[in-house]
């Protein structure tokens, strides 16, 4: 598929990225080569909602501040939206935003739940949930794959992890939408405040019960254990489950559904998987790569650094753009193109150095076993509709897609096609 493009390219400096209606509006790929090209290191100026910041578009830029934990703090947050707050108040207790030492060791301890051999009972439950769903989906005829299946796919790993009962699920789903990201410009950012404050209270149940019935799950490791001999903060245990469901919900739905739309509209890529000309874990990076659903993460430079022919300033706000740096031309080759079998494939999906995504394992786990279960149980992918977007300018995604799914056995003798 060729590179999009546009007549007329948007210019940098009339680019509001504050604003969620700036990624509605614009074809996103023109905007971020634009940026690559005339202002790799952009400064962006205050708006009546926010001071300004720096806008990091190049890959080799943004890894290079991802790595850089020395002259770069998340402590002040790491989204615009507490960035340009001025701050996170789970700074220091929850893992994204806390540094140094104690970023190491509430890191440690959590890293035990989230070892790959701890977690292959989760696994194996991932691959048939997610049989299920895709199964029920087809025998459907059509089905709403955002809300059908991919909404039920990230939150009972996370809610087997941490033990949460089922009948909960489904509301913390709703809450988290809510968190990061809304379904129009109509919801307030009352609405996302109230949602997050929900999770929080929820969190803070479940732990006070798992510090008095201490079982195996996540919440009672954080409920239960020590650091340099003292327990964890009531902040540091709320704060750190929040973050597991706010990372390994919200971004595994929006690569399931983003990824089903790539196999429907490239169906030479579609017939690849089919044909075993490419493994479903080739595929499962190019989905992330593709979808990128966390289009930014953010420091804030505690002393002044040089970065290109540009001086970043210490306390200056700095966001770093994976949905550019994921199509830098100078890292991918032909970066426009959906191609599940691309190697290498080094995005920055789950970020980079020292904050890398404590649930990349489990996120590639997802993906990869809504590739398999598609590529075995489903002939032809059929779009119904267009797909509705998620309001936002961090989470690129979805919160409906009307499909058609074709079983593998009622379509033989036909080519496959997606």
């Amino acid at each position: 598929m060729p590179a999009p493009q546009v007549l007329a390219p948007p210019d940098p400096a009339a680019v509001d990225l504050t604003d969620p209606r700036t990624f509605h509006d614009v074809d996103t790929h023109a905007l971020w080569r634009r940026f690559r090209e005339l202002s790799p290191v952009h400064w962006h100026p205050a708006t009546e909602r926010a001071p300004g910041f720096w806008v990091v578009s190049k890959y080799e830029d943004a890894v290079a501040v991802y790595r850089d934990n020395k002259r770069f703090t998340s402590e002040k947050g790491n989204v615009l939206a507490t960035l340009l707050q001025g701050g996170d108040s789970a700074a220091g207790k929850m893992l994204a935003v806390t540094d140094g030492p104690r970023h190491r060791a509430i890191r440690n301890l959590m890293l035990k739940s989230f070892a790959p051999r701890v977690l292959q009972p989760v696994v194996d439950g991932v691959h048939v949930h997610t049989r299920e769903l895709v199964a029920r989906a087809v025998d459907s005829g059509e089905a709403d794959f955002v809300t059908d299946v991919a909404d039920h796919v990230p939150i009972h790993t996370m809610g087997d992890l941490m033990d949460i009962p089922y009948a909960d699920r489904p509301r913390l789903v709703e809450w988290n939408t809510q968190t990061l990201s809304r379904h129009d410009s109509a919801d307030s950012e009352m609405e996302s405040l109230m949602a997050r404050n929900e999770i929080l209270l929820y969190l803070s149940g479940l732990a006070a019960e798992r510090r008095r019935n201490p079982g195996e799950d996540v919440i009672s490791v954080l409920a239960t254990a020590t650091v340099d001999g003292e327990p964890l903060t009531e902040d540091e245990i709320i704060f750190n489950c929040y973050s597991l469901i706010l990372g390994g919900d919200e971004s595994t739905r929006m690569s399931l559904a983003g990824g089903l739309i790539a196999l429907a509209e490239n169906p030479e890529q579609w017939r690849r998987l089919k044909t075993g000309d490419v493994t479903s874990d080739s595929a499962t990076e190019e989905i992330l790569r593709w979808t990128t659903p966390a289009m930014h993460f953010g420091r804030r430079a505690l002393v002044d650094v040089p970065l290109r022919e540009k001086v970043i300033k210490a306390g200056d706000v700095v966001t770093l753009w994976n949905s550019s740096a994921n199509f830098d031309e100078d890292v991918f080759a032909d970066p426009y193109s959906f191609d599940v079998g691309r190697s290498p494939n080094k995005h920055v999906v789950f970020g980079h150095g020292p904050h890398f995504c404590l649930g990349a394992f489990l996120g590639r786990v997802h993906v990869n076993a809504m590739v398999e279960a598609l590529r075995d149980q489903v002939a032809r992918v059929e779009l119904r509709g267009p797909a509705r977007r998620l309001y936002s300018n961090f989470v690129h995604g979805y919160s409906g897609l009307p499909v058609a799914l074709t079983a593998e056995r009622a379509a033989e003798g036909t080519d496959g096609d997606a």
